[in-house]
């Protein structure tokens, strides 16, 4: 596998994905991964002994089509994503919290927030690999395994849509108090990612910041397959 990570995303862009997580709660980095490193990462589903479990969805009520976490130790280029992004997105996560009310602070570095998890009884690898075929989907949920919890997470879309699958769009909902959800589609070319909020993020309203809920989930792929990485920066219980 080429597990060199290169990605070089200019401090004006990592502005603007820090302006669209407060404003929107997701946004987009594109072509984090070349189209190889998507191939090669996909091609990954078929090794079970780089993974601890498998999900069938439709077993579970999540949805159809499946899922696989990894084990520990990480392949490279996951285990780099992992250590390359927590600190971009930490002081967006310390301000959230900040915002909401809430006291929980993370360190600046990943190492010493899985220490923190790990003491907590949270030691299973949460990244994952997913795939869906013709009529899967993903259910609205959230990724949570205990707490702590850090609040934003990644998917980076290993396929090609248009090509290797058609449908299976990206989807966030947000619930604001006393109001009826909204919906947003994510588009997403192959090798880009969406960081979204976890489980819930601030808005500010006319008397200070309240907490919006937020879901996430993949609608019914029309035809093909779809592979997909999910980066969860805390680990499980």
């Amino acid at each position: 596998m080429n597990t060199l990570l290169t990605y070089r995303q200019p401090e004006a862009g990592w502005t603007g994905v820090t302006e669209a997580l407060q404003t929107q709660g997701s946004a987009v980095l594109p072509q984090l991964l070349s189209p190889d490193q998507c191939a090669e990462v996909a091609g990954l589903y078929r090794q079970n002994a780089l993974f601890r479990s498998r999900v069938v969805m439709a077993r579970h009520g999540f949805g159809q089509g499946e899922y696989q976490y990894f084990s520990y130790p990480l392949p490279e280029l996951v285990q780099q994503l992992r250590s390359m992004l927590y600190p971009r997105l930490v002081d967006v996560a310390n301000r959230w919290n900040e915002a909401m009310g809430i006291a929980v602070r993370y360190p600046a570095g990943h190492a010493a927030f899985l220490a923190r998890c790990h003491a907590a009884g949270q030691v299973r690898p949460t990244p994952l690999l997913l795939q869906y075929a013709e009529g899967d989907y993903n259910c609205l949920h959230q990724d949570l395994y205990g707490e702590p919890v850090f609040p934003l997470q990644v998917a980076v879309l290993l396929s090609r849509p248009g090509e290797d699958f058609t449908g299976g769009e990206f989807v966030l909902t947000e619930q604001r108090p006393r109001m009826q959800s909204r919906p947003e589609v994510v588009p997403l070319g192959q090798g880009d990612a969406v960081v979204f909020a976890v489980h819930h993020r601030p808005v500010q309203g006319s008397r200070g910041f309240y907490r919006v809920n937020m879901r996430h989930g993949v609608s019914r792929l029309r035809s093909g397959q779809r592979h997909t990485l999910g980066i969860i920066f805390h680990d499980a219980q």
